[in-house]
């Protein structure tokens, strides 16, 4: 265990003496209380990232199980630096900066000095960030389930379905924009237009980081037939992400994706933008490591259902995010339990099939 998440316990410690320091010495009434406080908001801060990210981590699991110790050490060292730095402060930054017109310095300026102006300045923006994220994970959600090759399904009814809708060209392609086009009909009409371009420019990445894969990917596996080999139901696995620099873009907008909605929810709880840093940077970092821990364990294969919950949560995540876009408010709360409600339930029913299984033989 401490193998896998000895360096995040690490990392965790020096977040927390780093929160401590920032609550003690900073603010109009800094001293001992608000160091407490400091430390309590990225406790929360770090166990929402965690709960909202978990089948996150199952996925990036399922794709990274194919991967050679090279491209999973990337993962770990530049990934975990982009994930924490450049999704968590960084890329608000960037949004604030363009959208407000203002300098890169002047944004950080203002995130330290006056961060309820840098918060609402972000949020006022949070329209564009839910139908890009949103789109994006309704692919990964969809294309999951899209899939002719997939045989093992958890709820036979629909999956079986949605497996013969595979048939259909760009079928999740149409059903993206359906979901991205209802959530543009319900915003105000003067940002209508940016946020049906940025939610394009979710299917646009989500396509092209596929393709660059593909092109990245080299031949695919064939069997003595012939016909290209399917390793499982997920398209993550079927060879269209692969180790190597389009794969690990994939985990990198991916992670985006899911930090959007991490980011946007810790400013309902603080303006600080060090501490929410910290906090999510602690989730980061405990998602990286259970990534890791789910491949090495091979977690995946003893809880057949893992994969199935992951995806389901994914795709409600999409929803939220969506919704989210036109005014409605779903708390973090709420988001972070349905995830790990998915999970836990995914995890009984894998267990209860094995039982099954073990009966059968």
């Amino acid at each position: 265990m401490m193998k896998h998440f000895g360096f995040s316990i690490i990392f965790t410690i020096v977040c927390l003496v780093i929160s401590a320091y920032w609550g003690f010495t900073h603010g109009p009434e800094a001293g001992l209380k608000t160091m407490f406080t400091a430390l309590t908001i990225t406790a929360i801060l770090a166990v929402m990232e965690v709960s909202l990210s978990f089948d996150n981590a199952v996925v990036n699991a399922s794709v990274l199980r194919g991967w050679d110790h090279f491209w999973k050490m990337i993962f770990l060292t530049v990934g975990i630096i982009i994930a924490v730095f450049g999704m968590r402060l960084v890329f608000p930054i960037v949004i604030v900066a363009v959208t407000a017109d203002m300098g890169m310095m002047e944004v950080v300026k203002m995130a330290l000095n006056d961060p309820i102006n840098y918060s609402e300045k972000l949020m006022a923006h949070h329209a564009e960030i839910a139908a890009f994220g949103g789109s994006f994970l309704l692919l990964v959600f969809l294309n999951f389930f899209l899939d002719s090759e997939k045989d093992t399904h958890w709820f036979k009814w629909l999956e079986a379905r949605l497996s013969n809708l595979a048939n259909v060209p760009a079928m999740s392609v149409f059903l993206a924009l359906i979901g991205l086009l209802i959530m543009a009909a319900n915003v105000d009409e003067a940002v209508r237009l940016v946020v049906t371009m940025a939610g394009i420019w979710g299917i646009v990445v989500y396509v092209g980081v596929q393709v660059l894969s593909h092109l990245l990917g080299g031949e695919p596996e064939i069997d003595e037939d012939g016909n290209a080999v399917a390793h499982d139901a997920s398209g993550a696995s079927t060879g269209v992400i692969k180790a190597g620099l389009g794969g690990f873009i994939y985990l990198e907008v991916l992670d985006a994706s899911f930090s959007f909605d991490g980011v946007i929810g810790a400013f309902a709880i603080t303006s600080d933008v060090v501490i929410i840093m910290l906090g999510l940077a602690i989730g980061a970092m405990f998602v990286r490591s259970m990534t890791i821990y789910l491949v090495e364990k091979g977690t995946l294969d003893a809880y057949i259902y893992l994969e199935h919950g992951a995806h389901y949560a994914i795709g409600a995540l999409a929803f939220i995010m969506l919704a989210s876009g036109t005014g409605v408010h779903v708390p973090e709360v709420v988001t972070g339990l349905i995830g790990v409600a998915f999970i836990v339930w995914a995890v009984i029913a894998s267990i209860q099939y094995s039982k099954r299984q073990e009966r059968i033989r």
